[in-house]
């Protein structure tokens, strides 16, 4: 899958290295050194997939993602020199699909980049018929989810996640599982990157953790959809 990147780095080098790793795999990349030229430059010719550093000048990646995902489906995957999960987190409940904590390998940047362009073309499909569970029903095809026919608006990541716990009711599924499904490779350590999904999902469809309809926790384990 190719794909029109959008790349937001402010250090040269850095970027530099990411456009030639992006390039070799056949994506058009336009690099901008500020948060202000990323968010013009969405707005200005959505990119397939934003690459965003959190530390920008002029305006930070948090607040870029912020604004972004208020306008946009893009897929947003943060660079960030923040390793503690807390301040990951914060970008992930932001809307942002995926992160790499700096210093990272182009490789495995690579890898997030390629599953992120597959999942957001459809091509993590976890079902191709229309799934309906109590009042949802969601449409893999089209990769729409609605509530009592009001459309959620939907990350990717999130998107996947939800498909793939009302396609199986009552079943529980590892933090481990779940990633390994929306994300397409390895992602182990990162497991709690899930719970932040699941938040976000269960507020844009008005789902209470206490009394769930959607998404139960499973203490210790994971998640699953409640038995209908």
């Amino acid at each position: 899958m190719k794909g029109r990147v959008l790349l937001a780095e402010d250090d040269p080098r850095q970027a530099r290295i990411v456009k030639l790793y992006l390039e070799q795999e056949g994506h058009s990349v336009v690099v901008v050194g500020d948060g202000l030229a990323a968010l013009e430059e969405v707005r200005r010719r959505e990119p397939d997939l934003l690459i965003l550093d959190v530390m920008m000048p002029k305006l930070d990646g948090h607040d870029v993602c912020r604004i972004v995902r208020y306008e946009s489906e893009v897929p947003i995957l943060l660079l960030t020199a923040r390793s503690a999960e807390d301040d990951v987190l914060i970008g992930l409940d932001l809307g942002a699909d995926d992160y790499v904590t700096k210093p990272y390998r182009p490789r495995e940047l690579m890898a997030r980049v390629r599953a992120l362009l597959r999942r957001s073309s459809g091509g993590k499909e976890l079902a191709t018929e229309p799934v309906e569970y109590r009042e949802l029903r969601i449409d893999p095809a089209r990769r729409t989810a609605a509530v009592s026919g009001q459309v959620a608006d939907l990350t990717a990541a999130e998107f996947d996640l939800l498909l793939m716990l009302v396609s199986s009711p009552g079943r529980v599924f590892t933090r481990l599982q779940l990633l390994d499904s929306i994300m397409g490779f390895d992602h182990q350590g990162m497991e709690r990157t899930v719970d932040a999904h699941v938040k976000n999902l269960r507020r844009k469809l008005g789902d209470d953790h206490r009394d769930p309809r959607y998404i139960a926790t499973v203490v210790g384990v994971g998640y699953k959809a409640p038995d209908e």
